[in-house]
């Protein structure tokens, strides 16, 4: 064997393998490591953190408590409404004047009990109802007992129309406004007032009472309908208009026919409320010979107009408290963006040496960012908890409040886009610094 030769080799040395990929440094942390640094950053200055979430906060509490008490608000009138009758027509003087036969001064009334039973005959098959009113203020005694009612004349069928059923004993009849009888059904307040705090209904009926000098018998007992609403129906006292009009309004009259405050028609289709708004106008307007439609001496309100004009005053208010919490959004991102900067300022150091440990601009642009959005999303939580606490205040007014997700989703989206917005000035600040110079900073 010569030197040259090389004896084979036992085993052949098994290959190379390639290098594992050198581990992410420090610097880079990822999207989980920045929420974290965060994290300990917004926790770390819990006060700071607060005054700079405020006015995100304020804006989402404001949208989310306004706007249930809003909808509450509206709620409430909206079932007032409906509880005082439905696919109702009102029938009154264009000139004003809601007093009744007592008042002697005031705007003249033009709408007469002939033209009620002029429009129950013309439209006896498309209405449900026909109840003319007309009311004053008497003081009512029983006894040593006595109270301020008001005193409503009209016909039998305002218990259906609007919605007025007795909680005991009976309304008066067709009969007793015909032959004018002194019967009466009084309200709730009426009963407690003349009868004690713990008087039943049972306890009137039958019984005499005086509205001002004329004596009448208690027929009925309207429930207790709380003291909310349009007029306090616990304090009216219901008369048959024929009775009325004799006992209290003998001068209340317009060419000899008398006149009442109002006249309730219910319809018996919703369908049919505006072809009937029209039709009625055109039957007054002929019987009062009105030509000119734009200068009535007469009105006909339609209920669902009422409603759909409530509607649209709440969906303008709630467009302005969206503006003004939109502005305190706003406000509250600018807050955000300063409180930031003066943060990538205070932490010069820190970022220099992320860069050195070899952090990309990108790493310090997430977490820098993913702090300023945790501040603005965590300030929008905390809004809607205050915003649902301040409307539940609204109960002491009486208001129930009405939450709907809509306003609290589309103010926590806000509340976190504008987070990102305006913490991405400061984030890209933070990600363009030098490392030397940031490590050199004092």
């Amino acid at each position: 064997m010569t030197a040259t030769e090389r004896p084979a080799p036992d085993h052949i040395p098994a290959p190379v393998q390639a290098a594992a990929p050198a581990p992410r440094r420090n610097g880079g942390i990822g999207l989980g490591g920045a929420f974290t640094i965060a994290q300990r950053a917004i926790v770390g200055t819990p006060l700071r953190s607060v005054l700079t979430a405020l006015g995100v906060i304020i804006g989402v509490a404001a949208v989310v408590a306004l706007t249930a008490i809003g909808q509450g608000s509206t709620a409430g009138v909206t079932k007032n409404l409906e509880s005082l009758g439905t696919n109702l027509l009102t029938v009154q003087s264009a000139r004003g004047g809601g007093g009744g036969s007592l008042v002697r001064a005031g705007p003249r009334q033009t709408v007469t009990v002939k033209d009620a039973e002029a429009l129950a005959a013309a439209f006896a098959d498309r209405v449900a109802g026909v109840a003319p009113t007309v009311n004053s203020s008497v003081q009512a005694k029983v006894g040593s007992a006595n109270t301020q009612a008001s005193v409503l004349g009209t016909w039998p069928a305002y218990e259906t129309v609007r919605n007025s059923p007795v909680e005991t004993g009976a309304y008066f009849t067709d009969a007793d406004n015909r032959s004018r009888k002194r019967v009466a059904v009084i309200g709730h307040q009426v009963l407690t007032d003349l009868w004690g705090e713990d008087a039943t209904p049972e306890q009137a009926i039958g019984q005499k009472v005086r509205l001002g000098s004329v004596s009448f018998t208690v027929t009925g007992v309207l429930p207790d309908k709380g003291n909310s609403g349009f007029g306090n129906a616990n304090s009216q006292v219901l008369v048959p208009l024929g009775t009325y009009l004799q006992r209290f309004a003998r001068t209340n009259s317009a060419g000899g026919d008398p006149t009442v405050s109002s006249v309730y028609l219910q319809a018996v289709s919703a369908d049919d409320l505006t072809a009937l708004q029209a039709d009625v106008t055109e039957l007054l307007s002929t019987r009062h010979k009105q030509t000119d439609p734009d200068n009535l001496d007469f009105q006909v309100q339609n209920q669902a107009d009422s409603l759909a004009s409530l509607n649209s005053v709440t969906t303008t208010l709630t467009l302005l408290v969206g503006a003004i919490a939109g502005i305190s959004l706003l406000v509250g991102g600018i807050g955000i963006m300063n409180i930031m900067l003066v943060s990538v300022t205070e932490r010069t150091r820190e970022i220099g040496v992320r860069k050195a440990l070899g952090a990309k601009p990108r790493d310090i642009l997430t977490q820098f960012l993913v702090e300023a959005s945790l501040l603005s999303i965590s300030g929008g939580v905390i809004g809607i908890l205050l915003g649902v606490g301040v409307a539940y205040l609204g109960n002491l007014a009486g208001i129930a409040p009405v939450f709907s997700p809509a306003p609290m989703i589309v103010a926590f989206l806000f509340s976190a886009l504008v987070g990102v917005f305006f913490g991405y000035y400061p984030a890209a600040r933070a990600a363009r610094l030098d490392p030397v110079d940031s490590l050199r900073y004092e």
